[in-house]
């Protein structure tokens, strides 16, 4: 079972992106009001990795940030793979499966 780590300030990102020097860090942006993200939710939960945890509806601020330092636009639910201190693989909405997540890790180990 995936250990979901709450996210919720801008200088925990900054020690994410560093720490993706060492490690792929594997980012999750769910919604609590959306029945997509409570599937991909489920989906993530099942990873057997750590996952760090953005609730848009409590972190929005930290959500934007994450679009503006990664490039990536914001969606939600969303997964992002950060290695060697940038995003590597994102996946959205129904694409958010444990199978492509453990992919990508496995690919950026």
């Amino acid at each position: 079972m995936a250990n979901f780590v709450p996210l919720e300030k801008a200088n925990e990102l900054d020690a994410l992106f560093a720490a993706s020097h060492q490690r792929p860090v594997l980012l999750f942006k769910h919604s609590l009001t959306c029945p997509v993200s409570a599937d991909a939710y489920r989906e993530m939960s099942l990873y057997p990795g750590q996952v760090e945890l953005v609730v848009v509806q409590s972190a929005r601020a930290l959500a934007e940030e994450i679009e503006s330092r990664s490039g990536i636009r914001h969606e939600s639910p969303q997964a992002i793979l950060l290695h060697n201190g940038g995003p590597v693989w994102n996946a959205s909405h129904w694409k958010i499966t444990t199978e492509a997540v453990s992919a990508a890790v496995a690919a950026n180990q």
